[in-house]
Parts: C-alpha cells; structure tokens; sequence
C-alpha cells in the first residue's frame, strides 16, 4: 500500500504560529502516530502566504477522513485544511526533508492530457536542476480524488537559500538553459500554477529567525 500524505493550511491567531508549530510537534506522538501516521515537515511562511499560517504535511499508511481533526484540540488554530495527496515521481519514502532552506511550494492544474509530458518533463530535467544549483526537488505529489479532466499537482523544491532561487530562473550556460527550458514547458501544459516560499521549522540543522512576512 503506497503512503498518503496530507497537506494542512493551518491558520493562527496572530503571532501564535510558533507557539502553533510547537504544539504540533509535541502531539505528533499521541495524535499523529497513535493513528499510524508520522510528522512530514511544518513550514512557516517567507514569501506569499500570510504570516501567522503553518503549512504541515503528514504521512500516512491510511489516511484519516477528516484530516482536520487532527489538531481540533490545540488552541490558537483559527481555521485548518487538509487536503489528500498521492506521491508520483518523489518522494520514494516517507522519509522527511531535514535541512534548512528556501521551500518553494508550487501548485499546477494541469489538463489530464498532457500529465504524462508533464511528468516526463519533470524526470529529464531534475537531475541537472538539482546538480546545478544545490537544490533537491522534494515531492511531486498528485491531490486525491482525481478530476476526470485535470490533474491538481504539489511541487515541492528546496534550494539553500532565496539567492539560489534567482540564480535558478536565470540559466548562465547552455546546459541550464537546455534545463530550463525543459522545466518551463510545465507552464505552457497547465491552465494554472501558483508558488509561495516557507522554510522548515522541522530542520535539524539550523533555525530560520528572520522575519520575513
């Protein structure tokens, strides 16, 4: 059985999302792993998204109906989604991102038919990406239940820091330029796409404190 992943939008009270975050955290045992799931990742905004809002994705063997009961007892929640994804290309494991960075969480709608291109877009070019600007694409997951028309998409990518962010969008050679354009063929195949940027308050190397929003 492959692992479902849940993405949650988590609203706070104002200036209550680390205080959030960290009752997140210390109830992942009783809440999240008491129901067969583990802790993914919590991100707070840098770029895009309001300040006091949480980004978490949880993982699951099978995921629960109303993933927004998770955290229904934690205080300073104002409002949460959640919304069920299936992982396609990455991730391979439930395994969860550890280091610090620039966390660009891309959305596309993309017409069903032109998914497998899409896909095999994002296959070819990955490898040189990630080789060229010290980035690691994250995830690609697919929301579930499937649209019998399009395809909505979650991509997740981490460069070490919002300069490499520019860097990445401005190819210095023939070999990024060839890559770049394979990743923006994406844009021509959806209808639509959106990105905000977060970085991870679960990093085991180093702790985000600027202010960014």
């Amino acid at each position: 059985m492959s692992t479902v992943y849940l993405h949650h939008r988590i609203h706070c009270a104002p200036r209550a999302w680390k205080t959030v975050a960290e009752r997140i955290i210390g109830a992942s045992a009783s809440t999240i792993e008491a129901g067969g799931g583990s802790l993914y990742g919590i991100w707070r905004s840098q770029i895009g998204r309001p300040r006091d809002e949480l980004t978490a994705i949880t993982a699951w063997r099978a995921a629960p109906a109303d993933g927004t009961a998770l955290f229904v007892k934690l205080t300073d929640i104002t409002r949460h989604t959640a919304v069920a994804m299936t992982p396609t290309l990455r991730p391979a494991s439930a395994e969860p991102p550890r280091r610090q960075g620039n966390y660009a969480f891309r959305w596309f709608t993309t017409p069903t038919r032109h998914w497998p291109e899409f896909l095999d877009l994002c296959a070819a070019a990955w490898p040189d990406f990630e080789a060229a600007y010290d980035s690691q694409i994250v995830g690609l997951w697919r929301v579930t239940p499937d649209d019998a028309d399009t395809v909505r998409s979650l991509l997740v990518t981490r460069r070490p820091d919002l300069a490499m962010w520019e860097r990445s969008k401005l190819p210095a050679n023939d070999a990024e330029a060839e890559t770049r354009r394979a990743l923006s063929r994406r844009y021509d195949l959806c209808d639509d796409t959106v990105v905000s940027t977060s970085t991870l308050i679960t990093a085991l190397d180093r702790e985000d404190t600027a202010r960014w929003t």
